[in-house]
């Protein structure tokens, strides 16, 4: 009974779960591919006490029912020197593991750590808004919402900040999340391995808008890159300030947009502008 009953349990939840997109353990580049390993590893170390436990709360109460008269009773048993060994010894050698990963990838996969040479790297500034994404190529001068193209096999550098609430930016498939916050500048670098559409997304409620607080990333090939770029370009609106005036006001759901040309040092002023250093204090 106990065994239909696993199965039925195991086959229930592989139906529930057979729609769900695993983005973390399907990386497309090589700071997701790290990250990936840290959660395999943690997991399967984790494992070795968590399956144990799980197994001993079916397999105890049952063995030890009231109606199982046919094994042995101990009411004066109360110490086990084999025991006291497994539960002390075995918990300190996972802990002192996930200490030594921990430390290990704490500089492996510092966000802020560059991929490449400064003069190889694409550099991308981020602004978050109530409730998108403003993207601001300033070497190519051009700036979009909620959507953007990466060159593959490039390393590319997000510096991140915030208009608004604090808010998350995170590629699942190319790694890690990082804050974006008003007033200060977070960056992370990132690269994309193979060519593909990968959902960026905020991993921080920040509003009523924050479902709808989604972006594409377009992973290419240096020809598609220099493609999309000159698409962009040929956009016919420009991201002055009037422009940027209606960009702030919040909206849900807001679709994606192209800005042909931009003021190259809007995410510096964004940022002074919770800082003071606009006004002087």
């Amino acid at each position: 009974m106990l065994k239909k009953a696993l199965l039925i349990f195991i086959l229930i939840s592989c139906s529930l779960l057979s729609g769900c997109e695993l983005a973390l353990f399907d990386p497309k580049g090589p700071v997701g591919e790290q990250a990936k390993d840290l959660i395999i590893l943690s997991v399967a170390l984790l494992s070795i006490v968590i399956i144990p436990v799980l197994f001993m709360s079916v397999y105890f109460p049952y063995k030890y029912r009231k109606s199982n008269d046919k094994n042995e009773y101990k009411p004066k048993w109360e110490h086990s020197t084999k025991i006291e060994v497994i539960v002390w010894v075995v918990p300190c050698l996972i802990i002192t593991a996930l200490a030594v990963a921990t430390y290990i990838t704490s500089h492996t996969l510092d966000p802020r750590k560059p991929l490449g040479k400064s003069e190889d790297t694409l550099t991308i500034q981020v602004i978050a808004l109530d409730w998108k994404w403003l993207f601001v190529y300033p070497e190519q001068q051009i700036a979009t919402v909620n959507e953007i193209a990466i060159p593959v096999d490039k390393p590319v550098e997000f510096l991140i900040t915030s208009d608004t609430v604090m808010n998350s930016f995170f590629i699942p498939r190319l790694g890690s999340q990082i804050y974006a916050m008003a007033g200060m500048e977070n960056r992370l670098n990132l690269m994309a391995s193979e060519e593909g559409i990968y959902r960026g997304m905020s991993a921080n409620y920040s509003g009523f808008g924050f479902a709808g607080m989604k972006f594409k990333t377009h992973a290419v090939n240096q020809q598609g890159f220099e493609d999309w770029v000159n698409k962009v370009k040929t956009s016919p609106i420009v991201l002055d300030e009037a422009r940027l005036g209606e960009l702030t006001k919040k909206s849900k759901d807001h679709q994606v947009e192209y800005f042909a040309d931009v003021d190259p040092l809007l995410f510096k002023k964004t940022i002074e502008k919770y800082t003071g250093v606009q006004n002087g204090k």
